[in-house]
């Protein structure tokens, strides 16, 4: 199912809000699949059948690519790189624009599942852009992304997050310092990636020049004290899980006095900007998008 086609089925029959509640507790490993699956049948008697709701809410990555990795204004690659204090050898997906010597860094941050498709594209669109993007797969370590979110999902939970983090804090050290780099360092990251990114704000402020976290939840409470910016943080208004934790962390800043921004997006799900769902919401993802790419031109061009 297309995101075109699942805008389609929203407008008709919308999916209710529930089912997206279920799904962000089973993405997270609040509940597991069949408790997921036995709330889905418990819709059928509103009209809605299993084929559709789980069409609809699983991604479908086939329908996600927004730029090819054929674009001429890109080159896209895999390289390893050393995380002496996390897992050792790992691997990312890197992104140079085409003919440009040397550009800011970004480096792009998965949800809580590996470096799926959605991600790889994220990557793509930053280097159009005119950024050298790198997403590392925290799963290379143990075989990487398996090609399906419930697969990549349960291997990533089996993994030690401290060394997940080390390997990212790794990454975003070896992508400022690469020879097509500036040595502006951005970082954006949804979902678990939104986490990382705020990490990173924490543990590293004085070499990260730019952070975007998409619904992430704020890095361990006896780090935030270091939170300076800037930073962009990105909300949905439905994703009460992540929002939760909001006021706390803004005091924080606040407190920190850091350079922050913050958005809401009205209506929007957790996920709203990953284009194979139906959680996705074209006109707030767009909106998001050009914040983003606007904060990265103001910080780090």
């Amino acid at each position: 199912m297309s995101s075109s086609q699942i805008s389609e089925l929203n407008n008709q029959r919308p999916i209710p809000q529930e089912a997206f509640d279920w799904y962000d507790e089973y993405a997270h490993g609040l509940i597991d699949r069949r408790t997921f699956m036995t709330r889905l049948a418990g819709l059928a008697a509103l009209g809605f059948s299993m084929n559709m709701l789980v069409g609809a809410l699983m991604p479908n990555y086939a329908f996600a690519e927004q730029v090819s990795f054929n674009d001429p204004e890109i080159k896209a690659n895999y390289i390893k790189y050393q995380s002496p204090k996390g897992h050792g050898e790992c691997q990312g997906y890197i992104v140079v624009p085409a003919n440009v010597e040397k550009a800011p860094a970004v480096l792009v941050i998965h949800e809580n599942r590996g470096l799926n498709p959605y991600i790889k594209d994220v990557a793509r669109r930053l280097a159009k852009a005119g950024f050298l993007a790198f997403a590392p797969d925290a799963l290379y370590p143990i075989g990487g992304y398996p090609g399906n979110d419930d697969e990549g999902r349960a291997m990533q939970a089996s993994m030690d997050k401290a060394k997940i983090e080390e390997d990212f804090i790794a990454a975003a050290e070896l992508i400022k310092n690469h020879d097509h780099s500036t040595g502006k360092l951005g970082a954006v990251g949804f979902c678990f990636g939104g986490y990382i990114t705020n990490m990173l704000a924490a543990t590293m402020p004085d070499q990260l020049d730019a952070a975007v976290p998409f619904y992430g939840t704020p890095s361990a409470e006896d780090l935030r004290h270091n939170v300076k910016g800037p930073i962009l943080l990105q909300f949905a208004e439905l994703d009460e899980r992540v929002n939760a934790t909001w006021p706390d962390y803004e005091a924080q800043l606040k407190e920190n006095g850091a350079d922050y921004q913050a958005y809401i997006y009205k209506d929007a799900n957790h996920g709203f900007h990953n284009d194979s769902t139906s959680r996705y919401d074209p006109e707030d993802a767009e909106l998001a998008w050009t914040r983003t790419i606007d904060f990265f031109y103001k910080h780090l061009k």
